[in-house]
């Protein structure tokens, strides 16, 4: 609790400085609808005191200063803190740590669930925490959820530290330029996982490569969500580049997992962007967001698990992306539909919607549209869907997915001249036997 290092990280954070912030509240706005409970608040505490970030409805326990906060000792974060992991209580009469502790007892405190908050050198810096009046089970769907949204609280801090450092950089242009590069790489690195995920049964590779002077942070994204009898897939482009987009970026990648784990799998994905459009929606409509037009486009698949022999089923849920292609073990090329509107900007977004039946060998190709976009300058006829599909045809049926990716993104930057302004991102997941790793 006391540990030098970790009050300095507090303190360094700056978070104590204001009261509650829309960036946090909405965070656990999303936390009472998928916990069902409007019990949510996330914390910064130091040595001495709890100090309440974000809430719901903050306005409903902030003083007339506008700020909440606490004896540490009296607070049910500091369990979190002392613990540095997450603590469950389905019954805090049951928990000795939690149930006389006089916070707990303001609230009416009953069940609890409390998740840390993670500097970039991980430090515990705060709490992310669900109460409800009642005795209740926290599924693992929740906890999950809540674990999700603590990770965004923690890179929304780490994109504050990592913007206050890039402004420092501003004094001297050759170590502004440094530091702006690798900034993008510790942003970039939060906003893509760090390798291509691994799934039994299939085998998965990925290829994302920014645009421009190559050291902006991308828009481009990915993300996979395993969920139950399966997992889902998601690929999108948000519009612009640097924070702002780093900014939507990691909110929509928090949306789809949130939504993603609390959505049945047979929803097919649909439920799950029209959840992402509503909170792209709120935020692009949000006035520190500065009131500027925004969207994204995204394709999430959902990947339903077969029976034994059996095919995949794919449900492939279109946000007016570019649509993915489908190479069948045989050598077939199949370009799926695609359709739907792009998220962010109507109330009711239509997706579109496709249903495909994957065996072995079989892959599915997803993309951004810098990749069918890309051309030479001065030259506007495109690589397109076409120029994607006779790449793909041509590579040999063994071809393993992760060389697949890069050699698509590499005729794509050849056809740019490698030069291309927009950022570019492929991924191949091929279905393999059921006893394969995926590796």
């Amino acid at each position: 609790m006391r540990t030098p290092g970790r009050v300095k990280a507090v303190h360094a954070t700056r978070l104590m400085v204001t009261g509650p912030e829309e960036a946090f509240d909405r965070l656990t706005r999303v936390a009472a609808i998928v916990l069902r409970t409007p019990m949510i608040a996330l914390t910064v505490v130091d040595d001495v005191r709890s100090f309440l970030k974000g809430a719901p409805h903050p306005e409903a326990i902030t003083g007339p200063a506008g700020i909440y906060e606490c004896s540490v000792y009296d607070a049910a974060c500091h369990v979190v803190i002392d613990a540095g992991d997450e603590i469950c209580a389905p019954d805090v009469s049951l928990e000795p740590r939690l149930r006389d502790l006089p916070q707990i007892k303001e609230f009416e405190a009953a069940a609890w669930l409390g998740v840390p908050v993670l500097d970039p050198d991980g430090y515990v810096v705060g709490n992310f925490c669900a109460m409800d009046r009642v005795v209740r089970e926290w599924t693992d769907e929740q906890r999950e959820a809540l674990r999700g949204l603590a990770r965004a609280a923690g890179g929304e801090i780490a994109l504050r530290l990592a913007l206050r450092d890039a402004a420092r950089a501003t004094v001297e242009a050759e170590r502004r330029a440094a530091e702006a590069a690798e900034l993008a790489r510790t942003l970039q690195a939060s906003l893509l996982p760090p390798a291509p995920p691994v799934v039994p049964g299939v085998a998965i590779g990925v290829r994302f490569e920014p645009g421009g002077t190559g050291v902006e942070v991308m828009g481009d994204f990915y993300d996979l969500v395993p969920v139950g009898g399966g997992f889902g897939l998601v690929v999108g482009d948000v519009c612009g580049k640097g924070a702002a987009a780093a900014r939507t970026t990691a909110l929509a990648r928090s949306a789809v997992r949130t939504a993603a784990l609390t959505e049945a799998l047979d929803g097919g994905g649909e439920d799950v962007l029209r959840t992402v459009n509503e909170v792209l929606r709120g935020w692009f409509a949000d006035p520190l967001f500065g009131g500027r037009v925004g969207f994204v486009s995204a394709v999430y698949a959902t990947f339903h698990r077969p029976a034994a022999g059996g095919s995949w089923r794919v449900d492939v849920a279109g946000g007016g992306h570019p649509p993915g292609l489908v190479r069948r073990a045989s050598g077939g090329i199949e370009h799926l539909s695609g359709g739907g509107m792009i998220l962010g900007l109507a109330p009711d977004a239509v997706i579109g919607m496709q249903r495909l039946q994957l065996a072995v060998g079989d892959e599915l190709v997803l993309y951004t549209d810098g990749v069918t976009e890309a051309h030479r300058v001065g030259e506007p006829e495109q690589f397109d869907e076409a120029g994607l599909a006779a790449v793909l045809a041509a590579l040999p049926p063994d071809h393993p997915p992760q060389r697949t990716a890069e050699a698509l993104l590499r005729a794509a930057r050849g056809r740019a001249d490698g030069r291309s302004p927009d950022d570019a991102g492929v991924v191949v997941v091929r279905i393999g036997h059921p006893g394969c790793t995926g590796r």
